[in-house]
């Protein structure tokens, strides 16, 4: 019997209402009830046979869904909005489980974006312990030496932050324009990471894409669109987060 228990905010994740994290938040805001009684303790275990409820209504487990969505600009990486602006989930509305993003991006940033209803995959791509590579395709503002542009890789402080880049590639300049186009690869992406990172440097970011998550790059998906990640990409994602893990 005590096989079968599993821990509370684990169940509610693969219920496919929300990742772990955001499931364990609820439990600490006295928002899940286990046979009707309030539970807030975290690392509660309960069996199949025990009725979970989230803000009284009780979870169903889903079967576990998976995809990748080519993110527009001005789309909020977000299950629902309070100010009215359109979530990456109003391009999805045909999609029957209850999804949510892993991760985020900004609003006025587009490219690869994974969303599920499994709580485990999410959390396991986003603990930063497992250093999940992105790559992004950033246009900015002005010319630079690379022997500037380096400091991306030693650190940029920001409000208490230190911004970095895996590594970066100088793809392209335009004099006339003054402007620049360059291939950033982070592991960990702080709230508005690379636009902060570059107003640091002096090069205030004019267009963000992201081309690359890990082992998925975005093809010919078009923006807007989205497809169910194959049985191999899940795979493969899911070795790349365990073989990253730091020992």
């Amino acid at each position: 019997m005590a096989n079968n228990l599993e821990r509370l905010q684990k169940v509610i994740a693969q219920s496919g209402i929300t990742s772990r994290r955001k499931a364990e938040q609820y439990i600490v805001d006295g928002r899940v009830k286990v046979n009707g009684q309030v539970v807030r303790t975290l690392g509660t275990k309960v069996s199949p046979k025990d009725e979970v409820q989230v803000d009284n209504v009780p979870i169903d487990k889903e079967e576990a869904v998976y995809y990748v969505l080519n993110k527009p600009r001005s789309y909020i990486t977000s299950v629902q909005d309070e100010v009215g602006r359109n979530t990456v989930l109003d391009l999805m509305e045909d999609v029957p489980e209850r999804i949510f993003p892993i991760g985020r991006l900004d609003y006025q940033t587009s490219g690869i974006l994974l969303l599920t209803n499994d709580g485990d995959f999410a959390h396991l791509l986003m603990h930063p312990k497992h250093e999940i590579a992105k790559e992004y395709v950033v246009k900015v503002e002005g010319l630079a030496r690379e022997e500037k542009l380096d400091q991306m890789l030693k650190g940029v402080e920001d409000d208490g932050d230190v911004l970095k880049a895996i590594k970066y590639k100088l793809m392209s300049t335009d004099k006339r324009k003054k402007t620049m186009i360059i291939r950033i690869t982070l592991h960990e992406g702080k709230n508005r990471h690379i636009r902060r990172m570059m107003e640091g440097l002096g090069h205030p970011v004019i267009k963000i894409k992201r081309e690359k998550y890990g082992n998925l790059a975005l093809g010919n998906l078009q923006g807007g669109t989205y497809r169910p990640l194959t049985k191999q990409e899940i795979h493969e994602l899911k070795n790349l987060a365990m073989k990253n893990v730091k020992q």
